[in-house]
């Protein structure tokens, strides 16, 4: 498990990978027009078989995160206006929630769901 730590002169706080992972899952999740999470190949999902690991991968680099999207869209949505909400969202988030620098976030579209 990978995690990030801030000092502060209290002492510090560490905040792990899943978390980031799971900001990044669910307020893509939040976005009208996102069908759902869709897998990829080497995804830490399909290695543990666990559905809140599906569709984000999440790195540190340099005290940046990037962050990276795999989605599933509704097909009666504009896929770039949801493309740019989905990268807004996920970068405010984790910027107001763990107070890091947002170093770019990708998004992968999948598939489009034309059942939705």
């Amino acid at each position: 498990m990978d995690s990030i730590a801030t000092e502060k002169d209290v002492g510090k706080t560490t905040v792990s990978t899943e978390v980031l992972h799971k900001i990044a899952r669910l307020t893509t999740l939040s976005v009208q027009g996102v069908s759902r999470m869709a897998s990829f190949r080497g995804s830490l999902e399909q290695l543990l078989g666990k559905e809140e690991y599906k569709g984000a991968k999440v790195q540190i680099v340099e005290n940046q995160v990037f962050v990276e999207i795999y989605v599933v869209l509704m097909s009666n949505y504009n896929v770039r206006e949801i493309s740019r909400e989905i990268q807004s969202r996920v970068s405010r988030a984790i910027s107001e929630m763990i107070g890091m620098e947002v170093g770019g976030v990708d998004i992968h579209i999948m598939d489009i769901d034309f059942n939705a």
